[in-house]
């Protein structure tokens, strides 16, 4: 169906996930305290007797996609075989940040790894050997996993839209399983609201914390009211901005920004690493690489059985694994979106090394600064988290000179992640509701920046951090079942492709030469 404002939509996919949407929205505004007691109950049910099944298939992600790019398919191009990619590879990785990262990273570069510190998973806190592990944790929960998540969707979407032809669209990664009818049916519009309802959640919890981190922010330094009022004004005026941004398209808003969140960060991440304890920062990086790849099997999958420390892996790391799970449609869709041309192996390795590495250097900087100064210097950083663990960039950078300057920076380079974060998952709803077009009307982005900007108040209003935290775990939980059967489907379209390359190849060993 086509609008004149909305342009092209699916009235299923769409109007479904509209009223799911708008039901919600309702439901936390006008009764948050039922809302929010419902989401904690939710929360537990998901945490309590399905844990081990976001450990176990998070980590068989990972291990899917290091087989699959060392493997016979990795020569496969994303795209015709002349197609090559599109942005160059520095824009590329900075969006690939931008849009899988961003604000979460900032919010608990700091906050965490004080954490841990002090509540270790297991063994004592306030230790050096805490601080180890906490780092170790820290490495486990930006590292790898989050990226494999990620690379399954991306890859699956990229395939099946560029080189099969295909809507982009999550139900056409299941066209080997469901067919062309299936795709289009009841099974295949399901999978889409699910994808969108995944996306409005995930992002809504990262909103959340960004405009928390601004906020206080805005407190720590300029002494500017924190409450949970002045953090819904924050998501108001950086909803108006993340639209303008998603309105404006890939090639000039969200491009720009992204490149713009690379060198502001790389900016900030080497004031600190000059203003700071610098030498602690380099042994930090180089002794946790080591202890987290040492470790990362076991800490892979840990569920603590024996409730060595209760509600710790179902608070980290199964909070993570759901929600880089609900970030899976909207993120994987991003990065298919602008990775047309590459191969399966380049594809695979550009997502997974790359913003690991990366999100490495900054956890080392900003969250080995904070450790070295509490075990040094008693700077009382951890203290300033469990009161508010919003402030803890700011706790740390006030220990720093220059540190108006640099927090002021910060907040700024958290508001671009916001912005980039959220009009990429704008413009993926937009492309989910539309039947998949690469370019979605003004009036669906518009519409969708409103409602993500809406639920992350709503959460926010009815239960802040853990209400944030709940909505990506219980909305990730299907769409996880969805991506296994992603890699089936992956999978067995790759042996199909490589039949015909074969009998291709055959058939013209076959064929009588002509001589002349």
């Amino acid at each position: 169906m086509k609008n004149s404002f909305f342009g092209k939509i699916d009235k299923s996919i769409f109007g479904i996930s509209a009223i799911i949407a708008m039901v919600f929205v309702l439901w936390g505004a006008l009764i948050p305290e039922q809302a929010g007691k419902a989401f904690g109950a939710a929360m537990a049910f998901f945490t309590d007797n399905f844990g081990w099944s976001y450990m176990l298939i998070v980590a068989l992600f990972l291990v899917f996609c290091i087989v699959v790019a060392w493997s016979k398919y990795g020569r496969i191009k994303l795209g015709k075989d002349d197609d090559v990619p599109e942005y160059s590879t520095w824009s590329w990785f900075a969006m690939l940040f931008s849009a899988g990262m961003g604000i979460g990273l900032v919010f608990w570069s700091v906050a965490e790894p004080m954490y841990h510190y002090a509540s270790p998973p297991f063994g004592e806190g306030n230790t050096l050997g805490s601080a180890g592990m906490a780092m170790r944790y820290v490495f486990l929960h930006w590292g790898l996993h989050p990226w494999a998540i990620y690379g399954v969707v991306g890859m699956a979407l990229a395939y099946f839209q560029f080189r099969k032809r295909l809507p982009a669209l999550i139900s056409s990664t299941l066209h080997p399983l469901l067919g062309d009818e299936g795709i289009k049916g009841p099974i295949g519009k399901a999978v889409d609201i699910l994808a969108v309802f995944a996306t409005l959640f995930g992002v809504a919890t990262s909103l959340g914390l960004g405009a928390m981190q601004i906020n206080s922010g805005l407190n720590y330094v300029y002494n500017i009211v924190e409450s949970t009022g002045a953090t819904i004004v924050i998501i108001g005026v950086m909803t108006v901005l993340f639209i303008i941004s998603a309105v404006t398209g890939i090639n000039k808003g969200i491009r720009l920004l992204s490149n713009i969140n690379m060198y502001l960060a790389g900016i900030i991440m080497l004031f600190v690493l000059f203003l700071g304890p610098t030498r602690d920062i380099l042994n930090i990086f180089t002794d946790t690489m080591g202890t987290y790849l040492q470790n990362i099997v076991q800490m892979s999958f840990w569920t603590d059985p024996f409730g060595a420390n209760p509600g710790w892996v179902g608070g980290w790391t199964i909070f993570y694994w759901a929600w880089w799970i609900a970030w899976g449609p909207f993120v994987g869709a991003f990065i298919a979106r602008i990775s047309k041309g590459r191969t399966v192996r380049e594809f695979i390795l550009g997502v997974l090394i790359a913003p690991t590495l990366l999100s490495f250097i900054w956890l080392s900087i900003m969250g080995g600064t904070a450790v070295s100064l509490e075990v040094s210097s008693a700077a009382e950083i951890a203290k300033a988290v469990s009161e508010n663990m919003s402030t803890a960039l700011f706790a740390m950078l006030h220990n720093l000179p220059l540190a108006g300057l640099i927090s002021t920076m910060a907040m700024f380079l958290i508001a671009t992640f916001f912005i980039t974060s959220a009009d990429s998952a704008t413009f993926v709803m937009g492309m989910l509701t539309s039947g998949g077009d690469l370019e979605p009307k003004t009036g669906l982005k518009v519409f969708w920046g409103v409602t993500e900007g809406a639920v992350a108040a709503v959460l926010l209003a009815a239960g802040g951090l853990g209400a944030l935290q709940t909505a990506s775990i219980v909305s990730a939980f299907p769409f996880m079942i969805v991506m296994v059967l992603m890699c089936y489907s992956l999978v067995k379209a790759f042996n199909n492709e490589q039949i015909i390359i074969v009998n291709e190849k055959a058939i013209k060993t076959e064929s009588p030469g002509v001589s002349m």
